[in-house]
């Protein structure tokens, strides 16, 4: 992928919308001290240039239910390369895996999981992450607290 040449404009409006992604153009604009016309056409670059890969909105999981975060480590089999494709398909549709990520060291992939309680967590690692094909072990960590959550990319200066 190409990488855009990014100046101190295009910046500080990627560093409003981490910040605020609901800002319209016009407040956008108004806050950089650009034109609504230029600022919209820097913003539409960053999106076709691929910096802004997307928008969404952030809930709070105590809202909805949601009151356990983990980290599962997860060690593969040796031998069973043919089923890391079904494996990381079937993690994809699994909503309570937020993250995945292949690592290396001692463990082969890291997720972020979220559950309703303890129990959930439990039936989720007992009986659907370890029927997994190729799963060798799991092991857990849970969230006592949160302190610094999901933030913005460190942007250059």
């Amino acid at each position: 992928m190409h990488m855009l040449k990014l100046d101190r404009i295009d910046v500080r409006i990627l560093a409003l919308l981490q910040e605020h992604g609901r800002m319209s153009n016009l407040e956008l604009a108004e806050a950089i001290g650009l034109s609504p016309a230029q600022c919209s056409r820097r913003h539409h670059r960053l999106e076709e240039g691929g910096v802004i890969a997307r928008y969404e909105a952030r809930l709070r999981p105590a809202a909805l239910g949601l009151h356990v975060t983990a980290f599962v480590h997860i060690g593969m089999e040796r031998g069973h390369m043919r089923d890391l494709k079904l494996f990381r398909q079937t993690l994809a549709g699994m909503p309570e895996v937020l993250e995945c990520h292949s690592v290396t060291g001692d463990v082969d992939y890291v997720l972020k999981v979220i559950a309703r309680d303890l129990d959930g967590l439990n039936v989720f690692l007992t009986e659907r992450l370890v029927a997994l094909p190729g799963v060798n072990f799991v092991k857990s960590s849970v969230c006592l607290e949160e302190i610094k959550p999901r933030s913005g990319l460190p942007l250059p200066e």
